[in-house]
C-alpha cells in the first residue's frame, strides 16, 4: 500500500506534516509506504533533525504550493507542480492508494472531482465528521460543508454513504440512520427534510429510524445523522467550540476531551473513485498522524470499492 501525504499543505507545513508522517511510519505495517510530496530539501532537513533516515520514505519533489486562500480551480490548473496537483496525478496514475492533505480544502475537492472523479451513480460527494457519544462510542454526521444546498435525492445518497462508512470503518453493525430536523415527527421540517424523509422511509438500503433533533446528536438514538452541508457545518463548528471553550478555561473532562479534532485527524471524501483524505488547516503532527492512519484503514477495508458496489446495485434496482 502506498499513501501520499501533501507535506506542503496546512498552516504548520512542512514541519508538522513531516513530523506526523514520522509518527505514523513507526505505527504502520512494514508493507505500507508513505510517500512525502513536497519540497525535498525541507523534508530531508526535518527528517535528519529528527534522526530519521530519508530512506524510510519515498519523497516526490515539488516546487509549488497552493496557498489556503487561493482560488481552488485556478490554482489546480495553474500550479501543476504543486504538492496537491502532483498528489492527484500520482493517485490517478495508480501510483498511490490514498492521498491525504491538510491544505486548501477547495483545491482537494476540485482535484478529487476532476482527477479521480465521482463513482458512477453518485450525484455529489460528501464529507463527514464523527460525533462522540455519551456511551463512549462514535456517531457520524454528513454532509458537513461541501454541499450547502441539496436536493432530497442527494440527502438520500448521503444516508447510504454514511451507513457504509459506519459499517466498514467504525464497525457499527446495521447502523441506525436518522435525518436532522426540528422535530421527530415525519411532518416536521422544511420541504427538503419532508421530501427526504419520505424517500428514506421507502429505501431498503439503509436502516432509517426517522427524524432526530439537535439534542440527539450525542446520545444513542442514531449512528448516522444526515443533513445538508450548511446545517452540518454549523453543527461541526459548534461541537468543536465545546472543546475549545473548556480548554481555554482549563477544564478537563473525559467526555469533552473526545471532541478534540486531533484524535481523528481527517475525513474521507465519500463518493469518489479513490481514497482522498482532508484535514483541518491548523493540523499539527498528531492530527496528521491520525489522518494517515484513517487513510490506511479506509484502503484496508476497501471502502471505495464497497461504495461503488452499493451504488451499482442501487442503480440496477
Amino acid at each position: 500500500m502506498r499513501i501520499g501525504i501533501d507535506i506542503m499543505g496546512g498552516d504548520f507545513a512542512p514541519k508538522e506534516t513531516t513530523l506526523g508522517a514520522i509518527q505514523t511510519y513507526r505505527e504502520l505495517p512494514a508493507d505500507v509506504k508513505i510517500v512525502l510530496i513536497g519540497d525535498k530539501d525541507a523534508i530531508v532537513s526535518i527528517l535528519k533533525n529528527e534522526g530519521v533516515s530519508p530512506d524510510a520514505f519515498e519523497i516526490v519533489h515539488t516546487t509549488e504550493v497552493i496557498e489556503m486562500a487561493e482560488h481552488p480551480t485556478k490554482a489546480i490548473q495553474q500550479k501543476t507542480n504543486s504538492s496537491i496537483a502532483i498528489g492527484f496525478r500520482l493517485l490517478k496514475e495508480g501510483k498511490l492508494d490514498a492521498f491525504a492533505s491538510a491544505g486548501n480544502t477547495g483545491a482537494m475537492l476540485v482535484g478529487a472531482m476532476f482527477s479521480v472523479k465521482t463513482s458512477p451513480g453518485i450525484l455529489r460527494p460528501a464529507i463527514s465528521t464523527v460525533l462522540p457519544k455519551e456511551n463512549g462510542e462514535w456517531g457520524i454526521i454528513l454532509d458537513v460543508g461541501i454541499n450547502v444546498d441539496c436536493k432530497p435525492e442527494v440527502l438520500q445518497q448521503f444516508a447510504l454513504l454514511g451507513s457504509l462508512l459506519a459499517q466498514n470503518v467504525y464497525h457499527i453493525k446495521n447502523p441506525k440512520v436518522a435525518l436532522m430536523s426540528v422535530g421527530e415527527e415525519d411532518e416536521k421540517g422544511n420541504l427538503l427534510v419532508k421530501e427526504t424523509n419520505q424517500l428514506l422511509k421507502d429505501s431498503k438500503e439503509v436502516n432509517f429510524i426517522g427524524n432526530v433533533e439537535g439534542r440527539d446528536l450525542f446520545n444513542e438514538k442514531a449512528d448516522v445523522i444526515v443533513c445538508d452541508g450548511f446545517t452540518g457545518n454549523v453543527i461541526l463548528k459548534e461541537a468543536e467550540s465545546f472543546h475549545d471553550l473548556l480548554k481555554k478555561r482549563n477544564i478537563h473532562d473525559e467526555y469533552f476531551d473526545r471532541f478534540n479534532y486531533e484524535d481523528y485527524g481527517g475525513t474521507p471524501i465519500l463518493g469518489i473513485n479513490s481514497t482522498v483524505m482532508i484535514a483541518h488547516g491548523i493540523s499539527k503532527a498528531k492530527a496528521i498522524k491520525n489522518m494517515i492512519l484513517l487513510s490506511h484503514e479506509c484502503v484496508e477495508v476497501k471502502l471505495v470499492e464497497k461504495i461503488a458496489q452499493a451504488f451499482s446495485r442501487e442503480t440496477v434496482a
